[in-house]
């Protein structure tokens, strides 16, 4: 009876709550989130994010209504390219390494594929946003 009743109070007392993270005012898309944004509520919401830390710096993709849960798609690393920005584009193959004047016809952020222009030949491709703000195109 001993063992059954310690083993039922580590069960219940070791349980914490789960949390969710909700944003504490109405953020507009493409808005970087900071901690005065957020409240932590002490509800679990499957799918939603846990915890500010994760979050805090990153990016709203959509609005994000107060008291709402966060879901993970929503957010992402905050834009470095705008839509119809100059940008330079890289093409790296082997040891050749071509670079060139484009346009972005998208928004994107760090490592988010991103529709471009090449301004020499008009030609539109698709390349991967870098750290520094140019694009790699493949092919």
């Amino acid at each position: 009876m001993k063992l059954a009743a310690a083993i039922l109070s580590v069960v219940v007392g070791g349980s914490a709550l789960a949390e969710t993270v909700v944003p504490s005012q109405t953020l507009r898309a493409n808005t970087i989130i900071a901690p005065h944004d957020l409240v932590v509520r002490g509800v679990d919401t499957p799918g939603a994010i846990s915890d500010p830390a994760d979050i805090i710096g990153l990016e709203t993709r959509v609005t994000l209504y107060a008291g709402r849960p966060i879901p993970p798609s929503s957010i992402g690393p905050p834009a470095l390219v705008t839509r119809n920005q100059l940008v330079v584009l890289r093409y790296a193959a082997g040891g050749l390494n071509i670079l060139v004047d484009g346009r972005s016809l998208g928004r994107g952020g760090e490592g988010d594929r991103v529709r471009v222009m090449n301004l020499s030949s008009r030609s539109t491709l698709f390349g991967t946003v870098q750290p520094d703000g140019t694009i790699e195109v493949s092919q």
